[in-house]
């Protein structure tokens, strides 16, 4: 494998930590109905821990309340059981056909909260993509000692490795900045 191979490599998991990172912090409630929210929920269905989003429909018909519809009926208590036992803090209610989820207002210590977890969030990532980077520049020092590659080729790929890790530090910085503002916006 050339050094354009693992930089590239490198790329695709470094990218890899921004998807994750949207992922976890779509999961954070910010006081607007998203279902979303739910992703991490899982509910028994026939004895296998199963994602609510297979089980239901979920829908947000009004921006502080999902509706949850579940395929089967035989499936609202536990679906329900589930959701109060996340925590989220949410409090759901049935009509023995749909469950509806109110999105209450976050109360300023919560916001406070979630914004603390979001910066744990963001420096497990910026965590990630520094390991990343080291991986990469071991790699390229191997190649350098194996004389796979030049010593100016080894100094511009650690270069390259460096700028892509600043690049997505950033990226990953912004998508925290943005989650932070939506929930510390009243």
């Amino acid at each position: 494998m050339g050094m354009k191979d693992e930089i590239a490599q490198i790329r695709k998991r470094m990218e890899k930590a921004i998807e994750d990172i949207r992922k976890e912090l779509a999961t954070i409630r910010t006081g607007r109905a998203s279902i979303s929210i739910l992703d991490n929920i899982q509910v028994d269905y026939y004895g296998v821990p199963t994602p609510i989003s297979q089980v239901a429909q979920l829908a947000t018909p009004e921006a502080t309340l999902i509706t949850v519809q579940p395929y089967d009926v035989s499936l609202v208590g536990p679906i329900e059981k589930s959701i109060r036992a996340s925590d989220l803090g949410l409090n759901p209610s049935n009509d023995g056909r749909l469950i509806r989820i109110p999105i209450p207002a976050l109360t300023e210590e919560r916001r406070k909260q979630l914004a603390k977890h979001v910066h744990k969030v963001l420096e497990e990532h910026r965590t990630a993509v520094r390991n990343i980077r080291r991986d990469g520049n071991e790699h390229l020092k191997k190649m350098l000692k194996e004389k796979t590659i030049s010593e100016d080729d080894e100094k511009n790929g650690l270069a390259e490795i460096q700028r892509l890790t600043d690049e997505f530090i950033h990226k990953l910085e912004d998508v925290a900045k943005k989650k932070e503002q939506e929930i510390l916006t009243v």
